[in-house]
């Protein structure tokens, strides 16, 4: 079974990790981890916790610095990491190197393995910052995505705008969906 980490920030928009993860649960083994903010937003947004993740996922502390997840020993076999969604402060501290808490490691560590980073902004407008942060962690191997649905599908309800989002996220790492509808289908 692939191995996925899905981290979630605290950055609005947990719906897509928790969207993310009802996809995933079945056919990944997942890693997770939430940042204390990721949990606040998350039980404000969706009256969700952490704890509906851990029957079905590996749910790390996100100051645990020992986790497997931290080395690239461990990484190096997963297929992809995902950041979903993804705070500015977050993207800032991963594009100059670094690393207070356990987010910012796994990042770090699928940067220097080689491992597919996947990053879901869910921020605006960017400020000059953002850019050269985003530039920064792009040039070091990481996509960059924006929460921004796509219409052309012809979303008929706000799951199927997150649907979009999620998809796009998992076509960049190469995992096979058909949650949404694609162009010319």
């Amino acid at each position: 079974m692939d191995k996925i980490a899905l981290l979630t920030t605290g950055a609005s928009g947990s719906i897509y990790a928790v969207r993310a993860f009802e996809l995933l649960k079945e056919k990944y083994e997942l890693h997770m981890v939430l940042s204390k903010t990721a949990k606040y937003v998350m039980s404000y947004e969706t009256s969700l916790s952490e704890n509906m993740f851990k029957e079905h996922a590996k749910v790390y502390d996100y100051m645990d610095f020992a986790a497997p997840i931290s080395s690239g020993s461990f990484l190096c076999s997963f297929k992809g990491v995902m950041i979903v969604p993804c705070s500015m402060g977050t993207l800032g501290a991963i594009a100059n190197g670094v690393v207070m808490n356990l987010i910012h490691r796994v990042s770090e560590v699928a940067l220097k393995e080689r491992v597919p980073l996947v990053v879901l902004l869910r921020e605006m407008p960017y400020n000059k910052i953002h850019l050269e942060n985003m530039l920064k962690l792009q040039e070091a191997g990481a996509i960059l995505m924006s929460a921004s649905p796509g219409f052309y599908h012809k979303p008929k309800n706000l799951e199927d705008a997150i649907d979009f989002v999620v998809g796009k996220v998992f076509d960049a790492l190469r995992i096979e969906h058909d949650i949404y509808k694609r162009w010319g289908t």
